[in-house]
């Protein structure tokens, strides 16, 4: 979020409780430029999160039986490749809140 404030060159005046903020001129093909890019993150972050998402060994019962999730009970996989996984989770799923909610504020503030 910080970034996207940066990026729109944003200046942010608090008085008493209000926060006011004031958006200096940006050119529209940077805006575009910065819209467009946010948005091929935003695809390939989606597909990384739901191949790692995929990757996790099922707990047992549910859906990742149902698909195939059973079969990896007696594979054996190793403590650190799953504590490795999860962290890859957890920051392509934090990029891609930010990527959300940087899109979000634009949309809001009419910068699209």
């Amino acid at each position: 979020m910080i970034f996207a404030i940066v990026l729109l060159r944003s200046c942010a005046m608090i008085v008493g409780d209000y926060i006011y903020l004031e958006v200096k001129a940006v050119s529209p093909t940077a805006i575009l430029v910065i819209t467009r890019i946010l948005k091929v993150f935003l695809a390939i972050t989606s597909a990384f999160l739901i191949l790692l998402i995929l990757m996790h060994r099922g707990k047992g019962g549910g859906l990742s039986d149902m698909f195939g999730g059973g079969l990896t009970k007696n594979a054996g996989t190793s403590g650190v490749a799953e504590k490795n996984l999860n962290r890859w989770t957890v920051i392509i799923a934090l990029i891609w809140v930010a990527i959300i909610i940087a899109l979000g504020l634009m949309y809001k503030f009419h910068l699209i």
